[in-house]
């Protein structure tokens, strides 16, 4: 076996067996179940909407409840907007204050194309800006993925501001990622994604995680990557709203933010070795974006609590609200009892 073939026999132990339930969803699709119709409740509306100039760009927020503390809630990769949070915003402000906004890129911010405007420390100051602009002293910090790094930092060098981070599925170069995602080929020649007609993509696909590919077929690549990121059954519902939030960018601005700066593991190490602050770290056993170790060796590194999500993807907090909902609440609520 050459080390082509023991990359790829690896990716497969990863991958194999996590999309079992792909019948599932076409029964589900199929065969919808009826409920009952309840009395229409209100939609929830953000008390407070505005927004900041942060190095050179507006970024957009809003702030919903009032009770101590406040929770800030970061965006994450450019693909999707602060409406990734709709499962989270609406109860977790009827306990606390929450802060969420658009980072660059995508929502109601700005799309600039220069992908300085992306760079790691723009990100973090974004986030001291928008608590800036809300009157925000400390809060509770929670990031999804590659916002996780933002959320570290913040922590790490802006202690006085931040009384404890929640790192959900954490892409964080502190381990090694999945084989298939370091061993992906070429995109030439692939086929369109099967995930629009509730089917998977054979791990080759990785190869379409690559700007040029964006440029050409920015919705096929959108499909492919949150077809990955939900791999859990009856997921048609998160994958469709994803893939819409993600046509509200485009693939320039994705090739954009592909060019900023990211941190590497001795940063990363020495920002774990830092935090004073407490820290949960939450990951899905079935994420297929980022790899379960990584929360479990961010939870080592900061003497943090982990918790692992059974059968969870890379976004629980769309695909499991309600555990991910009470996990923040706990946590905040312990932070604010101590504060």
């Amino acid at each position: 076996m050459n080390d082509a073939d023991a990359v790829r026999a690896t990716a497969l132990d990863y991958f194999e067996g996590w999309y079992d339930a792909d019948l599932a969803r076409v029964d589900s699709a199929l065969h919808p179940v009826h409920r009952d119709v309840a009395a229409p409740t209100k939609v929830l509306r953000a008390d407070t909407v505005g927004s900041v100039r942060s190095e050179g760009v507006t970024i957009d927020y809003e702030v919903s409840g009032d009770a101590a503390p406040t929770i800030l809630l970061l965006p994450t990769w450019t693909i999707v907007h602060r409406r990734l949070w709709k499962a989270q915003v609406p109860y977790l402000s009827r306990h606390f204050r929450v802060v969420c906004f658009d980072g660059p890129g995508n929502g109601r911010s700005d799309r600039p194309l220069d992908h300085t405007a992306y760079d790691h420390d723009v990100q973090v100051r974004h986030a001291l800006a928008v608590l800036d602009a809300t009157g925000t002293d400390r809060a509770v910090v929670v990031g999804l993925s590659q916002a996780c790094a933002w959320a570290l930092q913040l922590a790490a060098e802006a202690g006085d501001r931040v009384l404890g981070t929640v790192h959900i599925c954490p892409s964080l170069d502190i381990c090694d990622g999945h084989p298939a995602r370091v061993a992906a080929g070429s995109s030439a020649g692939l086929p369109p994604s099967r995930v629009p007609f509730v089917e998977r993509n054979p791990i080759e696909h990785w190869a379409k995680f690559d700007p040029e590919y964006w440029a050409g077929h920015h919705e096929d690549f959108l499909w492919f990557f949150f077809g990955m990121c939900f791999p859990e059954p009856h997921s048609t519902k998160q994958i469709e709203d994803c893939v819409g939030w993600g046509l509200d960018t485009t693939p320039e601005v994705l090739a954009a933010e592909a060019g900023g700066t990211r941190p590497g593991r001795r940063a990363i190490e020495q920002w774990c070795a830092d935090v004073t602050s407490p820290v949960l770290a939450i990951h899905g056993t079935h994420d297929l974006v980022s790899p379960p170790s990584r929360g479990r060796r961010l939870a080592e590194l900061t003497g943090g609590r982990f918790v692992a999500l059974e059968g969870s993807g890379h976004i629980p907090l769309a695909r499991d609200p309600v555990k991910v909902n009470l996990l923040i609440r706990d946590f905040a609520m312990q932070l604010g009892a101590a504060s």
